[in-house]
């Protein structure tokens, strides 16, 4: 499970007490900042450029592509399912983002204080994105980490 909907569903469960989709809506309106960070996690799963998403996926496709050890219709193969899944992620992201943040159903709750993002949330929220932007701009400094650990275990294999 993703992490941006971990963060929303536990946002929206500590203040709503609601579990499905088709009893929320309506919160862009009155929780605009969770709204905010969550828009922009969504865009991160969905592989935009600038995000870590767009990374994993290139990486992932350039790996399929360069490797020897594949043969040219098991690479199409795996092409072919990654993209079926490039294809389902906007819709299901997109279609979520729609129903929670804009569905037809409007909460009726007296006090506004409810829906408020407090520093909590606001900490969270920016603890997530700073690394998801930080990776999709900037690759080279987690790969840093790994790389003589990927070698080793490369070596082992080839």
């Amino acid at each position: 499970m993703q992490l941006q909907h971990l963060l929303v569903n536990g946002t929206g469960y500590d203040r709503l007490r609601l579990l499905y989709l088709d009893q929320m809506g309506g919160m862009a309106i009155l929780m605009p900042k969770i709204f905010t960070v969550f828009s922009i996690l969504s865009m991160a799963s969905l592989a935009l450029p600038g995000m870590s998403g767009f990374v994993a996926e290139l990486m992932i496709f350039f790996g399929i592509l360069t490797s020897q050890k594949y043969l040219l219709m098991t690479k199409i193969l795996i092409i072919f399912l990654n993209t079926i899944g490039i294809i389902l992620t906007p819709i299901y992201s997109l279609s979520m983002l729609r129903q929670m943040f804009y569905g037809y159903k409007l909460f009726n709750t007296p006090n506004s204080y409810f829906f408020y993002s407090g520093p909590r949330e606001l900490f969270i929220s920016i603890s997530i994105l700073i690394p998801v932007i930080g990776i999709g701009i900037y690759p080279d400094f987690i790969f840093s980490f790994s790389v003589d650990k990927v070698e080793a275990i490369l070596s082992n294999f080839f």
